[in-house]
Formats: C-alpha cells, sequence, structure tokens
C-alpha cells in the first residue's frame, strides 16, 4: 500500500478548496450580470408596451410631480422648471430670453414677469407703447383672463393631465433600448422607432415613474422628479395681484 505523506494531502485538500470557492465566486457574479432586473420593480421584463402603460399609470396616479426641460411647441423653444399637482401648477417659463413665472390654481392663471417682460411681449411691446402700464405690472402676479390668448399658450404649462398626455407619448414601433440610469435611480429604456420616435426612461425602483424624456423630432428633453410630493398652491396676496379685465396690456 502507497502512503501519501501528509502535506502532500493538505496541499490537495487545500488546492480543492481554493478551486471550489472560485468556482462558486465565478458562478455567482456570473448569475447576478444575468439579471440586471433583480431587486427591481420588474418592468424590465415586460414589454416596451406594457411598460409603457405601467409608467403612464403610474404617472396618472401621482398625486405630483416636478418636471424641467426643454418643450418646442409651435416653432418656439419653452425652458420650463415647474411643480404641478391636481389643483394647477406653479414654476418658471423661459421663451427667447424672456423669464416669467406662472400660477395656476383651480382656473385662475396668473403671470408674474419683469418691467422688461411686459414692455416687450412677443416682441410687440405694452400696449399702446405704454410704458407707464409695463411699471405697473413689474413683479406683480397679473391674473390672465380666460379669453385673452396667453391663457390657452400657458395654461398648459401648468396642468399636469395636458402635460402628461402631450408628453409621455412615443411614436412609432415600441421596443426596450436596454438598462440605463439616471440621477442615481437604474432605469429601462423604452424607444419609439428606434429612437426617432423619442425616448424614454422608467424608472427599475419603486413604482415606474417615467424619469427622463427625449421628445421625437428633437422637440425637447424632460427630467421628472418628485413624484407624489405633495405642495400647496397659495393664492397671491392683494397686494401683489393685478387684474387687468378681459385682455392683457399687449397687442
Amino acid at each position: 500500500m502507497t502512503v501519501i505523506p501528509p502535506g502532500r494531502v493538505r496541499r490537495a485538500a487545500l488546492v480543492t478548496a481554493m478551486s471550489t470557492l472560485a468556482v462558486a465566486g465565478a458562478t455567482g457574479v456570473t448569475g447576478c450580470s444575468e439579471d440586471p432586473d433583480a431587486g427591481t420593480n420588474g418592468v424590465g421584463r415586460l414589454s416596451a408596451g406594457q411598460i409603457q402603460s405601467r409608467t403612464r399609470s403610474a404617472a396618472d396616479s401621482a398625486g405630483a410631480l416636478r418636471l424641467s426641460g426643454t418643450v418646442v411647441a409651435s416653432g418656439k423653444t419653452y425652458q420650463l422648471d415647474m411643480r404641478l399637482n391636481a389643483d394647477g401648477g406653479t414654476g418658471s417659463v423661459t421663451s427667447k430670453g424672456a423669464a416669467f413665472q406662472l400660477l395656476r390654481i383651480g382656473d385662475q392663471l396668473y403671470l408674474k414677469a419683469d418691467v422688461d417682460f411686459w414692455r416687450h411681449v412677443d416682441g410687440a411691446g405694452a400696449k399702446g407703447g405704454d410704458a407707464a402700464s409695463a411699471d405697473k405690472l413689474d413683479g406683480k402676479y397679473v391674473k390672465v383672463p380666460h379669453g385673452d390668448p396667453a391663457y390657452k399658450k400657458f395654461s398648459g404649462f401648468t396642468d399636469k393631465d395636458v402635460l402628461l398626455d402631450g408628453l409621455l407619448t412615443l411614436h412609432g414601433d415600441l421596443t426596450t433600448d436596454g438598462h440605463h440610469e439616471q440621477s442615481g435611480v437604474r432605469t429601462i429604456r423604452i424607444t419609439g422607432d428606434k429612437g426617432a420616435g423619442g425616448t424614454l426612461d422608467v424608472s427599475l425602483e419603486g413604482k415606474p415613474y417615467p424619469l427622463n424624456l427625449a421628445r421625437a423630432g428633437g422637440a425637447g428633453t424632460l427630467s421628472f422628479s418628485d413624484w407624489d410630493k405633495g405642495f400647496t398652491l397659495k393664492e397671491p396676496s392683494k397686494a401683489d395681484t393685478v387684474d387687468y379685465g378681459k385682455q392683457l396690456p399687449a397687442s
């Protein structure tokens, strides 16, 4: 009978143990990399159409959100930073270098801007060149009459349902475009016509809220945040409010 020296037995056992650990470790790493949806809300495993349906439902059911970025509409580019809830919205809008604030509570829309804005509304200047009128409006919350063109033009920026209906639509054939990350949050990306119809990043953590949107045709890019984080809209004081009647002072 052949006797194996104890040292050789110990070395063989050590090599075997190390090999086993190496294989187990490699298997564990491989297993994780093979399932990027492990520990997520699971929407990454769905089809693009199902993901879009889930994210729309999540967005519609949220009581509030914040959106920021650019929107191109009617040939004009608007920079938005808006907070929206079921009662209305508030935030800033910039277009052609002119910045103003919007506030809508229920049906009442207010527009707040500095004197330069009121002197150059749409490049036309204040009504009749009345600089005094513009001075009175400087920094005030001006009530926007329902019949004024500005109401139709700007109220949609303060309406959660209107904005989401118009924005969260991808055009063309829907496909998924891999796993990504937005501000530290894991996402699944869906596209329309391989990106030409827009791209949307959907959260894989918590509810499948939309987090980032690139609109079709270069019509803007928006980020969504503060989903379902409620806030209160407050009426401006009477001292800070101007009611100009049926039409704003712009030609």
